[in-house]
């Protein structure tokens, strides 16, 4: 049975990281399993305030795939990936918008209000938080009788789109004033057209905006994997860049190897990619010595 010394200890294993951490600012994209399983959501939850008391300043972007994918079968639209992006027509990105920027937005910043925490939700057109451009998806030809020296293939996936600029006074501004923001990856075109963006790119910008200490990523796998399926604790940016272009990462870790790459470039200290499943996985990234999942540094 764990004795009061085990918890004080505990703490006091925690004390040297709330001194390094305190007034820093940490974004965290929230996805996966940690947004449907009721018992992760209020621990998510819990671990925001906590952070938000002991000095840290969170900043949260959340994902919605698997919402948006319940909503699309419901309405019998189909949907389909391509390099980790979803294929998204108009009929697509209304479900999007109405998923990311209303129900699971609102959920979020509801659950945290009810630990404690002072939460406030934005869509990247609030204020154009986050202004996009059409992404472009490039793939070498690989059709019958094509030829290594062909151009390579461009191919259009809709309005999906990628992140041109953030606007970090409106996100500094909740956070002067002791809230929480919690942003959902829609952007807005030059001519107001709507984007739907990968939370992990979008949160890639936000925490280079924002200067911030930390990125992490919460995904439903331990975090980067090597050939054998191990767990890499800790990876250079070089490599990280390297097996996006060796293809050794699956489709769904390309945004979170891409989106931590450009946060170290824009001055992000350390990404962390860390298995969301696992009870209060944020605390036990930021506080421990131990960690988990996969930390990437710059060369």
């Amino acid at each position: 049975m764990e004795s009061r010394l085990d918890r004080a200890r505990i703490l006091i294993e925690a004390l040297p990281y709330i001194r390094k951490f305190y007034s820093q600012t940490v974004v965290i994209k929230y996805g996966g399993h940690a947004m449907v399983d009721k018992a992760l959501k209020e621990g998510f939850a819990q671990d925001i305030v906590l952070m938000k008391y002991v000095g840290l300043k969170p900043v949260i972007v959340h994902g919605g795939g698997p919402q948006i994918g319940e909503l699309l079968s419901k309405l019998s639209i189909k949907s389909s990936f391509v390099s980790g992006h979803r294929v998204t027509d108009q009929e697509t990105m209304d479900v999007v918008e109405m998923v990311l920027a209303g129900k699971v937005n609102k959920e979020i910043v509801t659950t945290i209000n009810q630990q404690g925490g002072q939460a406030v939700g934005l869509s990247g057109k609030d204020g154009h938080l986050i202004t996009a451009k059409k992404l472009k998806i490039v793939a070498k030809p690989d059709g019958k009788g094509a030829q290594p020296e062909d151009p390579p293939e461009i191919l259009d996936i809709g309005l999906v789109g990628e992140v041109v600029a953030i606007n970090s006074r409106i996100i500094e501004s909740l956070i002067d004033n002791q809230f929480i923001p919690v942003i959902a990856p829609v952007g807005v075109g030059k001519d107001s057209e709507t984007y739907n963006i990968n939370a992990d790119l979008v949160a890639g910008h936000v925490s280079s905006a924002l200067k911030a200490k930390k990125l992490i990523l919460l995904t439903d796998v331990e975090g980067v994997l090597d050939g054998n399926g191990k767990l890499i604790s800790s990876i250079k940016a070089s490599e990280a860049e390297k097996m996006i272009t060796d293809g050794a990462i699956t489709e769904g870790m390309i945004p979170k190897l891409q989106c931590s790459l450009e946060a170290l470039n824009g001055g992000v200290e350390k990404v962390h990619i860390i298995d969301g499943r696992k009870e209060h996985a944020l605390l036990l990234e930021i506080f421990t010595d131990q960690g988990v999942g996969t930390e990437i540094v710059i060369d």
